[in-house]
């Protein structure tokens, strides 16, 4: 009889955690986790900025031709709001990644809705462009998410890889996500480190200098999710 009472209760919970956290679950909300196998490109992407390090790798960046997605937290953008605004005139996307960075795991919908409101409406009036794209912090949906991302049209984003970057070397950063790279991999790293001031991102920066011209020699275009998602060989609309 336990038994019989104990398997349901595991299986709920078992969807539940998925749904939370799964990379591919779109059980809480509309999400992507990787773009189409059918073109050699990958997208980067980096949360928790704008920060004092991300004009470091912005220069990374432009030295390579890379395109990236920064999903930012308002929080960051009232600090730094020119950081913010030479992240789009460089031509990288800007993402919504919640105004002050908090779980989303049992917080109420309308707790929910104000953290993405309050970034996106923030983010728009600093940079000039409203974003599309957005992904929870901590990777953790929760019920009430949908409903917020449909009323401010928002697509989720996750990851087919986290680099660990805020705990892991260079080399080691290098070393675990060099493998899994893939036509269609979008790559999650970090230009911050959640609510933290001057935060050291030397070994993200050191990772890229390792990966950008290997991927780069393996004939990868390294773009945007937006532009990963975006087939160039479709007719334009007029």
């Amino acid at each position: 009889m336990l038994v019989e009472v104990l398997c349901p209760v595991a299986a709920a919970a078992g969807v539940l955690a998925y749904g939370v956290r799964g990379r591919s679950s779109t059980l809480l909300g509309p999400s992507i986790w990787k773009g189409p196998s059918t073109r050699k490109a990958i997208a980067l992407t980096f949360d928790d900025g704008p920060s004092e390090s991300t004009l470091d790798l912005l220069r990374v960046l432009e030295r390579f031709g890379a395109r990236a997605t920064f999903f930012q937290c308002g929080h960051h953008v009232r600090r730094l709001p020119r950081v913010a605004v030479r992240v789009k005139a460089e031509g990288h996307e800007v993402g919504n990644h919640s105004d002050s960075h908090p779980s989303f795991a049992f917080r109420s919908p309308q707790f929910i809705y104000e953290q993405l409101e309050r970034a996106q409406t923030l983010i728009a009036d600093t940079t000039g462009v409203t974003p599309t794209l957005f992904r929870a912090p901590y990777g953790v949906r929760w019920f009430g998410l949908a409903a917020a991302q449909e009323r401010l049209k928002l697509m989720g984003v996750m990851w087919t890889t986290i680099a660990r970057d805020w705990k892991l070397p260079a080399q080691g950063i290098a070393d675990y996500v060099g493998p899994k790279v893939r036509p269609g991999s979008i790559l999650c790293f970090h230009d911050g480190r959640e609510l933290v001031h001057h935060p050291d991102i030397s070994a993200t920066l050191g990772a890229l200098e390792i990966l950008l011209p290997k991927w780069l020699a393996e004939g990868y275009e390294i773009t945007t999710v937006s532009g990963l998602l975006t087939d160039p060989g479709a007719p334009s609309t007029p």
